[in-house]
């Protein structure tokens, strides 16, 4: 079973948080709030934040300017992954993944059953990495985003999590 090495020394990540939203304004966005604060209170800085609207070119080119920032570890997105004809984040994201990390996506979905029921079948959650940066795609509401941070990111991005967790694998991000 998984736990936390108090022997082990924190590692803050460097963290963005992207909202994918037509209608979200800085003063309405509780689910990007959410991520932040739960990211700075688990003591990950927060080095960027941006809103965009639900256009697949558009939020592929703010994850390329992240993606190529050296400041940025991680990118964690929130809306547009639902399945309506607006929602193209998971598009978006696998444009530039170079490796997807399809396990993300299906354990929010495992997760997200026990308390929504079928209705998580209607999220496309998905992560991946491209060029050394983490990306994860989460959907809008603040729900959903408590729930993928409480009981997957927390844990992740946690350097003293046993056996092993996203943070340790960083510096390898970029081997060939």
């Amino acid at each position: 079973m998984a736990k936390i090495d108090e022997d082990r020394r924190f590692v803050p990540v460097q963290v963005a948080i992207l909202t994918v939203s037509d209608s979200r304004t800085p003063e309405t966005d509780r689910s990007g709030q959410l991520l932040a604060d739960k990211a700075g209170a688990a003591g990950h800085a927060i080095v960027a934040r941006a809103i965009v609207i639900d256009e697949r070119d558009a939020i592929i080119e703010q994850l390329k300017v992240w993606i190529a920032d050296p400041d940025v570890d991680v990118v964690i997105a929130t809306g547009g992954t639902g399945v309506t004809g607006r929602d193209v984040t998971p598009e978006a994201f696998q444009a530039v993944y170079e490796k997807e990390i399809p396990g993300f996506g299906e354990l929010f979905r495992m997760l997200s059953f026990k308390k929504i029921g079928t209705s998580t079948i209607q999220s496309r959650a998905t992560a991946g990495v491209a060029r050394g940066t983490y990306l994860f795609a989460l959907p809008g509401s603040p729900g959903a985003c408590r729930d993928a941070w409480d009981d997957i990111l927390v844990h992740q991005l946690d350097a003293r999590l046993e056996p092993c967790n996203f943070v340790e694998m960083m510096p390898r991000l970029l081997e060939s």
